[in-house]
C-alpha cells in the first residue's frame, strides 16, 4: 500500500478494505481531510505486519476491528488514544502499548480524539507459527510501558524512510523486541507456542488461505481441502487453527461477509451483496452480517449510498 498523506472518509474505507477494520466518523465529505500526516505500512514476513502512522487529527475517529488476528501489539510515540473492548477501558500515551487478541464478537474499539500529533506502530501477528509465539484462545487487552530505550529507538527510527532495504531488517528486530516486551506474561497452558508444523505444511497452509480469502464463495468441503493440503481434516483443523488463530470455517465466513461488505459500500443491494458471497437467503445474511460486524448490512448500505451523494455534490461544486 503506498504511503498515504491524509485520511479522509475515501482513505479510511481503504485502510478499513485492507486490514479488516470499520471506521466511524462524521467527516463532511468524501475527500474531506480527517487527519493529516503519514500513514505506511511494512510486511516485514508473511507472519507480520507492520504500519506506522505520524498524523495532525483534525477530526475525532474511531475504529473498529472485524476480524480476528492471533494478536494485535500498538504502541504510541506520541499522542494518546482511548482503547475498548468489553467492558475494558484503557488510555494508552507516548511511551505505552496495548496488546490485544480479539474477535468480530469482542472487537477492539480505538478512538483517536484531536490532537496535534499522534505518532503510533501497529503491529499486526499474523500467524504465530514462524516465531513460535504463544497463541490466545480468549479474547484479551492489556496495556504495558515501554523501556526508556527501546521508545528512543523506536522515535529515531520511524522517521527514517521505509523504501530502504536496511529499514525492514532493522524494523524486524525491533518488532520482536516489542512482541517480547508486549506479550502476555501468563497464558493458559494450552496457549504454548506453536510447533510441529513443517515449513512444506506452513506452506501449504498459506496457499489455503490466501485461495479462501480470494474465493471465497465457492462451496468448499473439508474433504476436499484437506486432501489438497497433503493433511487429514483433523489434522488440517488443527493446524490451520493453530497458524492463523481461528477455524478455517471462521476464516471463510469472515472473508465471505468482507467480501459482502465491500459490495454493499460499492452500491449493491443486500440480496445481491448476500449472493456474491453465497448465502441464499437475505435474512440468514443479515443475522450473519450483524453478528460478524456488529451493524447491519442495511445501515452499510445506507451510509454508501449517502456517501455517494456527498461525492457527487463534492466533485459538482
Amino acid at each position: 500500500m503506498p504511503t498515504i498523506t491524509s485520511l479522509t472518509p475515501s482513505t479510511l474505507s481503504q485502510l478499513g478494505h485492507t486490514f479488516g477494520i470499520d471506521y466511524l466518523h462524521t467527516g463532511k465529505g468524501f475527500d474531506y481531510p480527517i487527519a493529516q500526516g503519514k500513514v505506511s505500512d511494512l510486511a516485514l514476513s508473511s507472519a507480520l505486519h507492520l504500519t506506522l502512522s505520524d498524523l495532525e487529527v483534525h477530526q475525532r475517529y474511531v475504529s473498529r476491528s472485524t476480524h480476528t488476528v492471533p494478536w494485535f501489539l500498538s504502541v504510541v510515540v506520541d499522542g494518546r488514544i482511548d482503547i475498548t473492548q468489553g467492558q475494558k477501558h484503557l488510555t494508552i500515551g507516548a511511551g505505552q502499548g496495548l496488546c490485544a487478541h480479539f474477535t468480530p464478537q469482542a472487537p477492539l474499539i480505538v478512538d483517536q480524539p484531536v490532537q496535534p500529533r499522534l505518532r503510533t506502530l501497529n503491529i499486526a501477528v499474523l500467524a504465530t507459527a514462524p516465531h513460535t509465539l504463544p497463541s490466545a484462545h480468549e479474547p484479551q487487552l492489556h496495556a504495558w510501558t515501554l523501556p526508556s530505550a527501546l521508545i528512543e529507538q523506536l522515535r529515531a527510527t520511524s522517521e527514517e524512510p521505509l523504501d530502504d532495504w536496511r529499514q525492514s531488517i532493522i524494523w524486524q528486530g525491533l518488532t520482536l523486541q516489542l512482541l517480547g516486551h508486549g506479550l502476555p506474561t501468563t497464558l493458559p497452558a494450552n496457549s504454548k507456542p506453536t510447533l510441529g508444523i513443517k515449513a512444506r505444511e506452513r506452506e501449504r497452509l498459506a496457499r489455503l488461505h490466501a485461495e479462501l480469502r480470494n474465493n471465497p464463495m465457492i462451496d468448499y468441503r473439508l474433504s476436499d481441502l484437506a486432501h489438497r493440503a497433503a493433511m487429514s481434516p483433523s489434522s488440517l483443523r488443527q493446524k490451520f487453527s493453530a497458524l492463523y488463530g481461528c477455524s478455517i470455517f471462521d476464516h471463510l465466513r469472515h472473508c465471505r461477509l468482507q467480501q459482502a461488505y465491500c459490495a454493499l459500500e460499492k452500491g449493491y443491494s443486500v440480496q445481491q451483496a448476500a449472493h456474491t458471497c453465497g448465502y441464499r437467503h437475505a435474512t440468514n445474511f443479515t443475522t450473519a452480517f450483524k453478528r460478524h460486524f456488529g451493524i447491519a448490512p442495511t445501515e452499510v448500505a445506507s451510509r454508501a449510498k449517502t456517501s455517494s451523494k456527498q461525492r457527487q455534490r463534492w466533485h459538482c461544486a
